[in-house]
């Protein structure tokens, strides 16, 4: 018989897994009664954020502490708990933001005054889990991926304002990656819609540095990496391999590359190894994780194996530990020419560093030949003080005038940066 102090753990455990799995089934039952255009009989809450207030003044407040460059402002856009990533409607209604959770919110700023008039949960009668990354096609489809599903949802501009909205399964619950390999670590994901027409996602895998056999399963599905398959799902294929845990990533619009942040090893000292942005210029190129803990730095657990032939090493090197995350190319006109065709990235800040560092956004300037010019410097900068956050910036996209959004999962906010020169 189990002794009470080792049987309390194992019946947490189990039951754990059986609210998982209960939620799981009320999805999928959710799913099929919104695919057939029947109401879900949902009742549940379903308050608008608030947008004004003590917290809001706080963070107007905070917001006065950061720096940009001459003529450049940033204000407050929103108040989104836990806010990630972001993808802005093509018709410039709303823009949609996902969580590590459960939620993902919807932003409307129904008077264009660049500030929300309200902010709710997005299709509130469906379960999700893990619902980080957004991304639109340009007719108007909304892709998410959650931990281990992707979602279709037509015309979710237009169908958010009730809490029933069709969605359709382009990955089934379970088949992103093995259910054995489900964990709660590096599971936020990202998606964008290719040149090609193609869904790409970025998968992290779950370990700072995997075992062996653990890597050679994540290979063959794609995990460290970024898969692509056609909208409907079908054709998947691994479009890059040899990464730790991708987050952030966007086409040039120039050369069509796919540009891609890259995490890299924790617990090797405060300056290494440096973190990665990848430039990925054709299919089946292998950026050296695990063999390399990020940039050239080879790690403890694969220094004595033969890294792969042809490995790309990273476009840019980021400082150790800041955790790059959002990425975006600028395609406004809104902001002076030096700024166009430039990246425009997040760094979330350390947790793993005596001294952290990160906070901020960054601008990558890049030559016409596609490559960059320099490092990436600091364009936005003072939510890290003396080793404090103020906020934490995670994603980076852009509006529709020309200005640029950057999430917030700290503070729970979307500010705006906008350029008038003044």
């Amino acid at each position: 018989m189990l002794k009470h102090k080792t049987a309390l753990p194992i019946m947490a455990v189990a039951l754990c897994a059986l609210l998982t799995n209960a939620n799981v089934a009320k999805a999928e039952d959710t799913l099929t009664t919104l695919g057939e255009f029947r109401q879900s009989g949902w009742h549940g809450d379903w308050p608008e954020i608030p947008q004004t207030g003590a917290k809001a003044d706080q963070v107007k407040k905070n917001l006065a502490k950061i720096t940009l460059p001459s003529g450049f402002h940033i204000g407050l856009y929103a108040l989104v708990p836990d806010a990630r990533h972001m993808a802005v409607g093509p018709q410039g209604v709303a823009v949609f933001v996902g969580t590590r959770k459960s939620k993902v919110y919807v932003v409307t700023d129904r008077d264009r005054n660049f500030i929300a008039d309200d902010v709710k949960e997005f299709a509130p009668s469906l379960p999700k889990v893990i619902p980080n990354g957004p991304c639109f096609s340009k007719d108007g489809f909304l892709y998410i991926v959650e931990q281990n599903r992707v979602l279709m949802y037509p015309a979710a501009e237009f169908f958010y304002e009730s809490p029933d909205v069709v969605a359709v399964p382009i990955v089934a619950q379970g088949d992103l990656i093995p259910k054995s390999e489900e964990s709660y670590n590096h599971t936020a994901r990202e998606c964008r819609i290719g040149p090609d027409n193609k869904l790409y996602i970025q998968l992290g895998q779950p370990f700072n540095v995997p075992a062996k056999d653990k890597w050679a399963i994540y290979r063959k599905v794609g995990m460290g990496g970024i898969i692509r398959m056609d909208r409907d799902g079908k054709n998947r294929e691994i479009y890059a391999t040899g990464m730790r845990n991708p987050e952030g990533m966007d086409f040039n619009p120039k050369d069509k590359s796919l540009w891609s942040n890259d995490n890299q090893v924790d617990g090797m000292g405060d300056d290494k190894p440096p973190g990665e942005m990848n430039r990925i210029s054709k299919a089946g190129e292998d950026f050296g994780f695990p063999y390399y803990g990020g940039g050239h730095t080879r790690t403890d657990e694969y220094a004595k194996d033969t890294p792969p032939k042809d490995i790309v090493f990273p476009e840019v090197e980021q400082v150790a530990h800041a955790a790059d995350l959002g990425l975006t190319f600028y395609t406004g006109t809104q902001f002076p020419a030096k700024y166009h065709g430039a990246i425009f990235s997040t760094q979330h800040g350390s947790w793993n560093r005596t001294v952290p560092v990160g906070a901020r956004v960054m601008v990558t300037f890049l030559k016409s030949d596609g490559h960059v010019s320099g490092p990436s410097i600091p364009f936005a900068e003072g939510w890290n003080d003396n080793g404090i956050y103020n906020g934490r910036p995670v994603d980076v996209t852009q509006l529709y005038d020309g200005s640029l959004l950057v999430s917030d999962d700290l503070v729970g906010a979307i500010y705006r940066i906008w350029y008038d020169g003044k």
